[in-house]
């Protein structure tokens, strides 16, 4: 977890907006929104936008969830925002049955939100592939062209 999302103070607009999409987010996996409850909301990850790239917020939320044979369970959902010119966008939500699952969630958005480095050795590697196969094709034509 990121050292600014824990000590950084949101709005009640914000909060107010991330329980309603964690309410419809438990609507949309067939939880009673009127008999389930929110108990505890987390900003878990908040990427502040800049002049080249978008803000993400990435919110965990867990709380009990009632189903239609009005059956209790437990429920750990997520919430992920763009920040675009200060507003959040949803982008993503889901329930799930196990923190385990939601931490699955989480690591598909750490790579989704993280940049690429060309400093990775996989990129430095695609890098020499392709300078490699247009000096060899430059080679072949040039010989190709003298010999003929």
């Amino acid at each position: 977890m990121r050292a600014e999302a824990q000590k950084r103070q949101y709005s009640e607009r914000t909060l107010q907006q991330v329980r309603l999409d964690s309410v419809r987010a438990l609507a949309k996996v067939r939880f009673c929104p009127d008999t389930s409850e929110i108990v505890r909301l987390q900003c878990v990850d908040d990427r502040a936008e800049s002049e080249n790239n978008f803000g993400n917020q990435l919110w965990y939320f867990e709380g009990r969830g009632v189903d239609e044979g009005h059956h209790r369970q437990d429920i750990f959902g997520v919430v992920e925002y763009q920040v675009q010119f200060g507003l959040l966008e949803l982008v993503e939500d889901g329930v799930f049955d196990t923190p385990q699952e939601r931490e699955r969630f989480r690591c598909l958005y750490d790579r989704e939100v993280s940049r690429p480095s060309w400093g990775h050795p996989a990129h430095r590697l695609l890098i020499a592939g392709v300078i490699a196969v247009a000096a060899a094709t430059l080679i072949a034509l040039t010989l190709r062209n003298l010999l003929a």
